[in-house]
C-alpha cells in the first residue's frame, strides 16, 4: 500500500494515531503535564505502528516519529518567555533540536525528503501582497486590544535596557520563523503525506496553538491562534512557499513586539492610542 497522495485521506482509523499525538502536545503544553502527555504520544506511536501493520496505513509510524522526537524536546524546557541569554540559549538548543532532528532522521535514516524548506517560488501576486497590508492593519487593531485587556503581555519580561529589547525583538522573531520551519513545513508537512489538506491542518493547528498558549497567548488568545494557524497552513499549502508565510508571520510578529513593549511603557511607545489604557 502506498502513502496517501497529497489531497486525499487514507483509512479513517488511520486518523486516529496522529490526533492522540496532537492531543499529547495539548497535554503537555497547555495542560503541562508531562506523564499524561508522553503516554498520548506513546499511544500514537503503538496505534500507529497497529494501522500500518494491518494495511490501514502506510509508514505512518515513522512520521508520526518525527514529530514526536520533537515534540518530546520541546518538552524538556518551560516555554515561558524568557529573554536572558540563559533563556534563549535553551529555546535555542529545544527549538532548534525539534527543526533538525525530525529532518536529519528523514533524510539520513529514512532516507526521503518528506521534509523540505521551499523558500523560492512564483512571484508574489497582487493577491498575496494585498493580504500582507491587511495583517499588518488587523494586528495593529486586534493585537493591543488583546494584550492590554486581557494582561496577558505580562506573560512576557518588561524590558527596560536596550540590548533586553533588542534580545526580546530578536526573541519574537526567531520564535516565529521556528514557528513555520516546524509547524508548517515539519507537522504540516508529514501529516500531508496521509491524510487530506484539512485534516492535516487541524492536527498541526491543534500542536501550534497549544505551544502558543503555553509561551503566553492565554486568556482568550486561542480566538486568535486557531485561525492565524489554519490560515497558515492554508496559505503554505497554495502558495507552497516558505518565505512568504514566513514573512506574514514576522510582520505579524513585529506588530506583537511592539505591543509588548508599550503595555510595560505605554509613556515610551504611545503609538496605540486606540487602545483605552
Amino acid at each position: 500500500m502506498r502513502i496517501a497522495a497529497e489531497g486525499t485521506s487514507t483509512h479513517p482509523l488511520a486518523v486516529l494515531p496522529a490526533a492522540l499525538v496532537s492531543a499529547a502536545a495539548v497535554v503537555l503544553f497547555w495542560a503541562m503535564l508531562d506523564a499524561p502527555g508522553y503516554a498520548l504520544l506513546a499511544a500514537g506511536l503503538v496505534t500507529a505502528a497497529w494501522t500500518d501493520r494491518t494495511g490501514r496505513s502506510h509508514r505512518l509510524t515513522h512520521d508520526l516519529a518525527l514529530i514526536v522526537v520533537a515534540l518530546t524536546g520541546i518538552s524538556f524546557i518551560s516555554l515561558h518567555a524568557d529573554v536572558s541569554p540563559a533563556g534563549i540559549a535553551r529555546f535555542t538548543v529545544a527549538l532548534g533540536w525539534a527543526v533538525l532532528a525530525p529532518y536529519l532522521i528523514s533524510r539520513h535514516l529514512y532516507r526521503e525528503r518528506s521534509i523540505t524548506f521551499p523558500w523560492g517560488g512564483r512571484r508574489w501576486t497582487r493577491r498575496q501582497w494585498t493580504y500582507l497590508v491587511f495583517v499588518v492593519g488587523a494586528a495593529y487593531l486586534i493585537l493591543p486590544f488583546y494584550f492590554l485587556t486581557s494582561g496577558v503581555y505580562r506573560n512576557w519580561p518588561a524590558v527596560v535596557e536596550w540590548h533586553e529589547i533588542a534580545r526580546l525583538f530578536v526573541g519574537v522573531n526567531a520564535v516565529g520563523l521556528w514557528d513555520e520551519l516546524f509547524f508548517i513545513c515539519t507537522c504540516f508537512a508529514l501529516l500531508r503525506r496521509h491524510f487530506s489538506q484539512g485534516v492535516a491542518n487541524v492536527l498541526q493547528a491543534t500542536i501550534f496553538v497549544s505551544f502558543l498558549w503555553e509561551l503566553g497567548y492565554q486568556a482568550w488568545g486561542p480566538l486568535l491562534t486557531i485561525p492565524f494557524a489554519l490560515i497558515q497552513g492554508w496559505i503554505f499549502a497554495w502558495t507552497k512557499n516558505l518565505l512568504y508565510v514566513v514573512t506574514v508571520h514576522l510582520l505579524f510578529d513585529a506588530i506583537v513586539f511592539l505591543v509588548i513593549v508599550h503595555a510595560h511603557h505605554p509613556d515610551a511607545l504611545p503609538i496605540f492610542p486606540l487602545v483605552p489604557g
